[in-house]
C-alpha cells in the first residue's frame, strides 16, 4: 500500500471513529445526565451503539471490506465484537482512573481516553485484524486508487 493510500485510509478511519464517537459520547452524556446512570455504565451503552455505526462505516467505506474476496461479514463482526469489548473496557476503566486520580470531570477524562484508545487500540486492531486484506484482495486492484 502506498504511503498516500495509507494516509487516506487512516484519515477515513478517523472520520468513521469521529462519527461513531460523537454518537457514543452523546449517548454517554444523555444516559449519565438525564437518566442518572453511572458514567462507566453509560460508556458501555454508548460504546455498543457507536460501534454499530463505526463497523458499518469501516466495512463499507474506510477499509472497503465488503467485496466478494473479503472475509465474510460474520467473521469480521466476531472479531470486531472482541475489539469493541476491549475498547469499552479500556474507555470505562481509563475514564474512571483519570476522573478519580486526576480529579478531572468524566467528560474531559473520556475525551482524553478516547483519543488514546482510538489511535493506539481500535485503529490498529481494525486495520490489521478485523478488516485485514486477504491475499486475493491485495492482488486485486481497488476501485478507489489514490493519485499521488
Amino acid at each position: 500500500m502506498s504511503k498516500m493510500k495509507s494516509v487516506y485510509v487512516f484519515a477515513k478511519a478517523q472520520v468513521s471513529a469521529f462519527l461513531g464517537g460523537i454518537l457514543d459520547y452523546g449517548i454517554m452524556i444523555a444516559c449519565t445526565e438525564l437518566l442518572h446512570i453511572h458514567y462507566t455504565i453509560s460508556i458501555a451503552i454508548g460504546g455498543v451503539i457507536g460501534a454499530v455505526v463505526n463497523f458499518s462505516i469501516n466495512r463499507y467505506w474506510t477499509f472497503n471490506a465488503n467485496q466478494a474476496n473479503s472475509s465474510p461479514v460474520g467473521f469480521q463482526l466476531a472479531k470486531f465484537i472482541f475489539v469493541v469489548a476491549g475498547s469499552i473496557a479500556l474507555k470505562s476503566s481509563g475514564t474512571y482512573l483519570f476522573s478519580n486520580l486526576l480529579r478531572l470531570d468524566y467528560k474531559i477524562s473520556r475525551i482524553i481516553v478516547d483519543i488514546i484508545v482510538s489511535l493506539g487500540f481500535n485503529y490498529v486492531l481494525q486495520k490489521y485484524w478485523v478488516f485485514k486484506k486477504t491475499a486475493a484482495e491485495l492482488k486485486t486492484p481497488q476501485k478507489e486508487e489514490i493519485k499521488a
